[in-house]
This record gives structure tokens, sequence and C-alpha cells, in this order.
């Protein structure tokens, strides 16, 4: 499987048909710090035969951008309806990936979204077999979709 390929193709997908927004995938790196500024992350953790997490981090100013646009109201800061969206796209994007990790549905469990935010926070997988962290464009502003698979 084509881990960086399945989460552009569900990133796009989703913001496009559930947010009205078109994004721009780059290419897949691995992340480089565990560090994030001024940024929310959103959090799925995966168990059974794919273990793991789904993360999407994003800047404060796209993270607001984009909520604005899913739930159709100005939002100007991080706040719980901020958090409530960055988890729901958290768990839309788990669900696309866990589609393609398991085509029976049944051989991995997701658990409920989970966001942090603030002016400086880290974040690390100490056992990751594969991480892959692809950057998305949105309007000239950056954020990112990220897998980290548990070897094991």
């Amino acid at each position: 499987m084509n881990h960086a390929e399945e989460i552009a193709d569900a990133t796009r997908e989703i913001f496009s048909s559930m947010i009205m927004l078109d994004v721009t995938a780059k290419e897949a790196t691995k992340r480089t710090s565990p560090d994030f500024v001024n940024s929310i992350t959103g959090m799925i953790g995966l168990a059974g035969t794919s273990k793991g997490n789904l993360l999407i981090h994003l800047p404060a100013p796209v993270a607001t951008a984009v909520t604005t646009a899913f739930l159709g109201m100005d939002v100007e800061s991080i706040d719980d309806d901020v958090c409530d969206a960055v988890g729901e796209l958290a768990n839309m994007l788990a669900g696309a990936v866990k589609a393609a990790l398991d085509p029976s549905g049944s051989d991995i469990k997701l658990s409920m979204p989970t966001t942090v935010y603030g002016d400086s926070y880290c974040l690390d997988c100490q056992d990751c077999g594969i991480s892959v962290l692809v950057p998305f464009d949105l309007d000239g502003a950056e954020f990112s979709v990220e897998l980290q698979l548990i070897d094991g």
C-alpha cells in the first residue's frame, strides 16, 4: 500500500466534499521535529492488525480558516469549535486510512479523537516503524497529515 497516496487521496476528498476547500498534496516526507508552534493537532489511535496514530497538524490560522469553512461560522481563535472540527477531520481521515489498511473493516479499531494545541508543544512516536507525513497547500498556507504505524 502506498500510504502517502492514500493519505493524499483521502485528504483531498474530505476537504473537497465536506469543507468545500481544494487542497494540493506536496511530496511526502518524515516529520523531522516533534515540536509544534501555534498549532493544533487532531489524533486518532489505531489498534488491531495495524497499530499507530493518524494525525492532522494545522497552524492556528489554518485551523480557524478550515473551521470557518467547515461550520459556516466565523472563528477567530482556537476554541471548542475548532477542537471539535479538527477532531472530526482526524476521525474522517482515520476512517479512510483504516479502509485502505483493513478492507474487511473488522481488524482495526479507532480511538475517539483527541486534540492538543498551544503556543508550543511536542509530539513524538517512540516505536514508529512507518512514519509518513504528507504536507498540503491550502491557498498558500500549509498543514499536514501524518500516519504513524508501530512495528510488531
